[in-house]
């Protein structure tokens, strides 16, 4: 294998920030990157949450990467990894990274040797992975790589299991949105159906105003506080590498597929017991959106609010209940603190909805998704052994490809 300084091989290109006190710069047509949009994906970065125009380009620092070029992030969460799947600008608390020559040294190489290298750093050192990033970082990196064609052959096998890696994870994005949608419809407008199928408010169905919500419900709904309609996991547990672990930290946000999961030694206080499909809300800066559902039986940890249903016909309208606009905004105003803002398991359950069991049983019977994400998570984290117990084989030449 041929050994180069990575900076040699690797172009390395800086971010900028439009002005944002010029509207001019902002809400355009071009993608722009910051780490929150790639910080939580496998392998492709597809959209992002900003948009800059030409104007805003043109006038600041930041550059626009090229469709199959690399993101890294080097501020925050560092040494996040994406491969750009259309043209996007991006900021300066990333690097982008693209081959000097593609003829011997393709960009998904790139991305997997990068993906290998930060793996080691992780296990050999605590925090972060490199400290921090700046350009002179790439000059302590030493890449390898072998001929083309064999590069082709590992970029192959790996890229085949973050493909069904990928396809999982976008079933289960669908399923939510889908789910959400549902849940907006019935539960917020209040278009659920009728005795004769049709949209209930849209139809006429009759509202009255309820003074304790200030707003109008269905005629017959009560209010409920989730107080009436959750129970609290108290059950304290010790570290257990056998287990698996849901910590605050790998909760990702506004998604209820809560698909990184860390080893159950990994922390080793403030425990507690936890079931599948047991409802988890991040208490700490709810503002970050952090709720969803434990996809496996395992640990979680106490700064993550931990429910159930007592009533299991009433588990999806919990469940999106929890993962609401509504519910994260009440969440937000009710915290405590400044710095680090929290939400206590009584002011969060005093939340108070309108309630009727027998809508919210149906919806119940409707919907079918949560066992179909918890099984891809499971089949997920399968496929992530194997392609991660790959990669440094592959990587350091230690496993030959046949033909």
């Amino acid at each position: 294998m041929n050994i180069y300084k990575f900076s040699d091989v690797v172009k390395i290109i800086s971010g900028g920030t439009p002005n944002t006190k010029i509207k001019e710069y902002w809400n355009g047509n071009i993608k722009w990157l910051s780490i929150a949009d790639f910080k939580d994906v496998n392998k492709y970065v597809y959209d992002t949450d900003k948009k800059i125009t030409l104007n805003g380009l043109e006038h600041s620092a930041t550059k626009m990467l090229n469709k199959n070029d690399i993101i890294l992030s080097a501020r925050g969460t560092i040494g996040a990894l994406a491969i750009l799947a259309c043209p996007m600008a991006f900021n300066q608390s990333c690097f982008g990274l693209t081959s000097k020559d593609t003829s011997i040294l393709l960009n998904e190489y790139i991305y997997y040797y990068l993906k290998n290298y930060i793996k080691i750093l992780k296990y050999k050192k605590e925090g972060s992975v490199f400290g921090t990033i700046d350009t002179s970082t790439f000059d302590k990196i030493l890449i390898k790589y072998p001929p083309i064609k064999e590069q082709q052959s590992i970029i192959k096998i790996l890229s085949l299991l973050d493909y069904l890696i990928d396809i999982k994870n976008n079933i289960n994005s669908e399923l939510e949105q889908m789910a959400k949608a549902l849940y907006n419809y019935w539960f917020v407008q209040f278009d659920f159906p009728d005795e004769n199928g049709r949209p209930y408010k849209s139809s006429g169905g009759k509202m009255v105003w309820n003074e304790e919500l200030k707003k109008d419900i269905p005629e017959g709904w009560e209010v409920k506080s989730l107080h009436d309609l959750v129970g609290i996991n108290k059950v304290k547990m010790k570290p257990d590498k056998e287990k698996l672990l849901i910590d605050l930290s790998i909760m990702p946000t506004n998604s209820i597929s809560l698909n990184i999961l860390n080893q159950g030694d990994s922390l080793k206080s403030n425990l507690f017991k936890m079931n599948q499909f047991d409802i988890l809300f991040g208490s700490i800066r709810p503002y970050l959106l952090k709720a969803g559902f434990a996809p496996i039986d395992g640990l979680v940890t106490g700064t993550i609010h931990s429910v159930y249903p007592i009533n299991s016909n009433d588990y999806n309208f919990l469940l999106l209940t929890f993962c609401s606009k509504s519910l994260f905004n009440y969440a937000i105003q009710c915290s405590k603190g400044t710095r680090m803002p929290v939400i206590s398991i009584d002011n969060l359950l005093n939340y108070k909805i309108p309630f009727s069991s027998t809508i919210v049983s149906k919806f119940n019977e409707i919907l079918k998704f949560k066992e179909v994400i918890a099984n891809n998570i499971i089949a997920n984290q399968k496929l992530t052994s194997l392609r991660d117990f790959l990669l440094p084989l592959l990587m350091n030449g230690q496993a030959v490809i046949k033909e």
